[in-house]
């Protein structure tokens, strides 16, 4: 047989047993550690000589040594078995044994300490799973998680839905904004009624269907937008005709912070008539979660539970 068929045929039990022939240096010696009988381990270094058809050890009543072949062949094998247990110590990480697809559907431009340090820590804890991020309207998240009865969002709600699970993650704060050109920049506190007349620079996908996105349903409550001077599907082409002066407009307030701190934007303050809206984490009450989604929500669970004022 070709001395390449014959070595395909290996046994790792065999190339073992001559590792510890060549660490214990004798038959005697390999015997014991393997707990083995000594013809035992005799005829396991015959058969490995006999696969490889060359001398691997030397020995004689007073004299033991490996050949040269034997030595290389050993040096080897010693790679080889750490190798292996490199591979078993690997194995025994849980965090390689979760793969799959977790697609979170986001609202855009939210900025959370608490979403960035869940994907952070997810990722850790399972490498191996593979993030898509989906940006969508909260009213579409919630359309399309009613309707397909599965996945998961993180959304704008002004109350919780009885079609969907619903975990609150902290409340987003809105405001009312002006630019620099607009006659009421600079104006330190004013009233709704004061504001009710003004251009209104309005985001369409806020309105679309059946107006959860809050911002809709809060310019529907104040009465703003009885004059609607521009709108956009996109916020930040909003926050540029409020930068121009074309109206008045809601804005979440960090999405504004780096415009007020420039003066480029300015916070219409309503005197007794804070602003906000709930972020939920939601998903169907009619199906159970995929095991990624679930480690997600669970997740969340666990930073809200150890941080309670994380947002």
């Amino acid at each position: 047989m070709p001395a390449l068929s014959q070595n395909a045929e290996l046994n790792w039990n065999l190339l073992r047993t001559f590792c510890v022939i060549a660490e214990e240096k004798s038959i005697t010696g390999a015997a014991r550690q393997l707990q083995m009988s000594q013809p035992s381990v005799s005829l396991a270094l015959q058969k490995l000589e006999e696969q490889l058809d060359c001398k691997l050890v030397f020995r004689g009543t007073r004299h033991f040594a490996l050949t040269l072949r034997g030595e290389k062949i050993y040096q080897e094998c010693v790679e080889m078995f750490r190798c292996a247990e490199r591979i078993g110590t690997l194995s025994e990480d849980r965090n390689d044994d979760e793969f799959g697809e977790l697609t979170l559907n986001m609202i855009s431009r939210l900025h959370s300490p608490l979403i960035d340090e869940a994907l952070r820590l997810y990722h850790q804890r399972y490498p191996s799973i593979t993030w898509r991020i989906e940006v969508k309207n909260s009213l579409d998240i919630v359309r399309q998680i009613t309707t397909e009865k599965a996945g998961i969002g993180v959304c704008l709600l002004t109350k919780q839905m009885p079609t969907l699970h619903c975990r609150h993650l902290f409340r987003e704060e809105f405001g009312i904004f002006c630019g620099a050109e607009h006659p009421l920049f600079g104006i330190e506190e004013i009233y709704m009624r004061a504001l009710q007349q003004e251009p209104f620079v309005a985001i369409d996908c806020a309105s679309d269907g059946m107006g959860f996105e809050p911002m809709y349903l809060l310019r529907e409550g104040l009465g703003l937008g009885n004059r609607t001077s521009g709108s956009s599907r996109d916020l930040e082409e909003v926050r540029r005709m409020l930068i121009s002066g074309l109206g008045i407009g809601l804005l979440p307030v960090l999405t504004a912070t780096d415009d007020v701190r420039a003066g480029r934007l300015w916070p219409l303050r309503l005197v007794d008539q804070p602003l906000g809206a709930d972020v939920f984490l939601v998903s169907s009450n009619l199906s159970q979660l995929t095991p990624p989604e679930e480690k997600f929500a669970n997740l969340i669970d666990e930073l809200l539970n150890l941080y309670p004022g994380m947002c």
